[in-house]
């Protein structure tokens, strides 16, 4: 928390994926921290400390964001990890998110009214 408020990190090599996200969460009181790559990710994570991780699943490559969130893991990350991807849905029913180290996964384009429900529900 900064400020009384959550802090959101968020990553994807789209910054229109990125500006969406920070008008959603700043809109509803949170402050997002973005990043466009898997590298930049790790240097902003040091920084800033969030208190949960939106991470896009293909960025520099497929798979990037998993990998991202294993890293993490690594260096002691126990903030809750959601992966935000295109094939959302269809990679909930064929892959158990949480033997990837996240929390749940997020379809694109994303539903502000669903990550706002989960970010209430999961920070609270």
């Amino acid at each position: 928390m900064k400020d009384g408020k959550h802090v959101i990190l968020c990553v994807d090599d789209d910054p229109d994926i990125l500006q969406t996200l920070r008008m959603v969460l700043e809109k509803n009181g949170y402050q997002m921290v973005g990043a466009g790559s898997a590298e930049e990710a790790i240097s902003k994570y040091h920084e800033a400390k969030p208190d949960l991780l939106i991470v896009d699943l293909m960025m520099e490559q497929v798979d990037s964001g998993t990998g991202l969130v294993r890293k993490l893991k690594e260096l002691g990350n126990q903030a809750p990890s959601y992966v935000l991807s295109s094939v959302g849905d269809e990679m909930s029913s064929t892959v158990d998110p949480a033997e990837l180290g996240l929390s749940g996964v997020f379809q694109k384009p994303i539903d502000p009214k669903v990550l706002i429900e989960t970010l209430k529900a999961r920070l609270a």
